[in-house]
């Protein structure tokens, strides 16, 4: 099964004959593969496909591609829109259930919606995710210069049903995602996740995620874009943080990071992949500096291993 994982992963970052390479370069909006390449008409009233199709899950967080400005988002014909402006750039996202507004500043990996039904593909819901420079369609994946993306064929159904279902699969079944989520600190792994001999009260206790090793001070980072849902502090854990990643493959994941000297940001604040949130410490139940992660499915924790 990891390997069938990791298969599914590198599908949704393998590729198409390399588009043209702009400055601005940027992360997919959502992870799944893509099921219908840039095919744009050869005249502009002519029929094609003026963007790419990538395969997702209602309810999935959208992030947005690059940094910019949002400059549209609102219902067109039935389906949720967003624009973002780039300068000369701009990106498109449909069909999208909108968490930001006109004018909002959002960067690259900034959770900027969710995915709505309404755009049938192979294997069930995607996104169609576009690319403008002003009149003129782009090849969106050409953002991706730093990634190579292979392109499903369109009579390819049973084959992205079955990503789509090995990916639910295996979050369902707790092995996870291998990847899915990165380091949150520098450091290596200690006390790894299930029943252990608890270091304080010396008897037999649940641990509910992996620690990491770091020193007092050092960048906790998010693990995965999202939206900040809590940080507080209790006697267990410390000060904690809580990190909703949306629905990704029919379930809702979640990340907490205990025993921070502090957090720097705000429940409801949208956090990209890598972006600093707070330090290192030893507050709560803790024997000395390092970062508590733990990974939940639904509510429920799982080994964060699998996710790594």
């Amino acid at each position: 099964m990891r390997r069938f994982i990791c298969l599914t992963l590198a599908l949704a970052l393998l590729a198409t004959t390399p588009g043209t390479a702009w400055a601005l370069t940027g992360v997919a909006p959502i992870p799944g593969p893509v099921v219908r390449a840039f095919d744009p008409p050869s005249v502009k009233w002519g029929s094609g496909h003026r963007g790419v199709d990538l395969l997702g899950a209602p309810g999935e967080s959208v992030v947005a591609a690059a940094g910019g400005t949002v400059t549209y988002a609102a219902v067109l014909a039935g389906r949720g829109v967003l624009v973002i402006s780039h300068g000369e750039l701009r990106t498109t996202y449909e069909p999208v259930k909108a968490t930001v507004k006109v004018g909002d500043k959002v960067a690259a990996g900034d959770v900027v919606g969710k995915l709505d039904d309404g755009h049938a593909c192979p294997g069930g819901t995607c996104l169609h995710w576009g690319l403008k420079r002003g009149d003129e369609y782009l090849d969106p994946l050409s953002l991706l210069d730093h990634l190579q993306v292979r392109l499903l064929p369109a009579s390819a159904k049973a084959v992205a049903k079955k990503l789509a279902d090995g990916r639910k699969t295996a979050i369902s079944s707790g092995e996870g995602i291998p990847g899915l989520f990165t380091m949150p600190t520098d450091g290596a792994l200690g006390s790894p996740f299930g029943m252990r001999f608890h270091p304080i009260f010396h008897e037999w206790r649940m641990h509910s995620g992996v620690d990491i090793g770091g020193s007092c001070g050092q960048d906790i980072r998010a693990a995965a874009p999202g939206k900040v849902e809590s940080v507080g502090y209790d006697d267990s854990g410390g000060h904690r943080l809580v990190i909703d990643h949306g629905v990704i493959g029919g379930h809702r994941l979640r990340t907490h990071y205990l025993h921070a000297q502090g957090y720097s940001v705000t429940a409801g604040q949208a956090v990209a992949r890598g972006q600093v949130v707070g330090k290192v410490g030893s507050t709560g139940w803790s024997t000395g500096c390092h970062l508590h992660f733990s990974v939940s499915v639904d509510g429920a924790y799982v080994d964060p291993a699998g996710y790594l």
